[in-house]
């Protein structure tokens, strides 16, 4: 199919066939016989160089999970457009690296007047290459995986003030189902229909309840009512809300800062490593 497929393209149009793919969009491809391995390592390499931190000291997580960010912490202010250059930059590298996706969001959040404080943390994110203290909204994060390898994650500032956890695992579960359900049209176009429910996985037993129940609670009614669409989808068959335990929860790492240990298990669980680490002979 694929050779029938290149010999249409060539009749229409003037091209020729250059291999495997090794670039696009900025990003790196490396196939192997049994792995595809997609990078932005050239990209990060440029902007070590555009920030000077060419020599800088390498760090095992990108953020020091007991420190907290604010808008006025003290440190003085900094160029906004260098930081809004930097963060997006980061952003962009997300493309690859998930796992630095919660700390590329939080920093984002401050793209007006930010501090020298916020402008080093996001020095220290490149060199690695909780829950808002101010307004006291939650971060939810989901990742979507398909086969052998995460395609879709997000890190997202919640809307709306969650006063539990069990609220705040409710309302992620709720944006995460957004997602399935437009993962799962954009598989029937390629003719791929579901017919079994999407799995989401979990860890707060209260939030499945809350979900599971179709009777509305009265201590959920003061959170915005266009989350409650959950609990059709789960009626309908589209979603299926699985526990899942707290230590094997991917998402945690799109929703906090977190230790060495723990954030390294989880950043492989999503399937980000080393290009050496691929079987085979590859060079990036």
């Amino acid at each position: 199919m694929l050779n029938e497929f290149k010999k249409y393209m060539k009749e229409k149009y003037e091209m020729i066939d250059l291999g495997l793919l090794h670039h696009f969009l900025g990003m790196g491809v490396i196939q192997t016989n049994s792995s595809i391995f997609i990078h932005q390592r050239k990209y990060a390499s440029s902007l070590l160089n555009k920030f000077g931190l060419t020599d800088c000291k390498p760090v095992s997580t990108p953020l020091v999970a007991t420190e907290n960010l604010i808008k006025d912490d003290g440190s003085g202010a900094i160029d906004e457009e260098n930081y809004r250059k930097l963060v997006g930059s980061l952003l962009y590298l997300t493309a690859t690296r998930p796992d630095v996706m919660y700390a590329a969001s939080l920093l984002a959040r401050y793209m007006h007047g930010p501090s020298n404080k916020h402008y080093g943390i996001a020095k220290r994110v490149l060199s690695d290459w909780g829950d808002s203290i101010e307004d006291s909204k939650s971060t939810s994060g989901y990742a979507f995986s398909f086969g052998s390898g995460v395609f879709s994650w997000a890190s997202v500032k919640q809307n709306c003030v969650a006063l539990s956890t069990a609220e705040a695992e409710y309302v992620s579960a709720s944006e995460a189902t957004t997602q399935a359900i437009w993962l799962r049209f954009v598989l029937e176009d390629f003719g791929e229909l579901q017919a079994d429910a999407t799995p989401l996985k979990c860890d707060n037993t209260s939030a499945i309840s809350i979900t599971k129940n179709p009777v509305f609670h009265q201590r959920t009614k003061h959170i915005d009512r266009l989350y409650h669409f959950i609990k059709d989808a789960l009626q309908q068959g589209v979603i299926a809300l699985v526990y899942c335990p707290t230590k094997d929860q991917v998402a945690d790492i799109f929703t906090k800062a977190l230790p060495k240990k723990r954030f390294n298990y989880l950043r492989d669980k999503l399937g980000v490593l080393s290009a050496q680490s691929l079987k085979g002979s590859v060079s990036v």
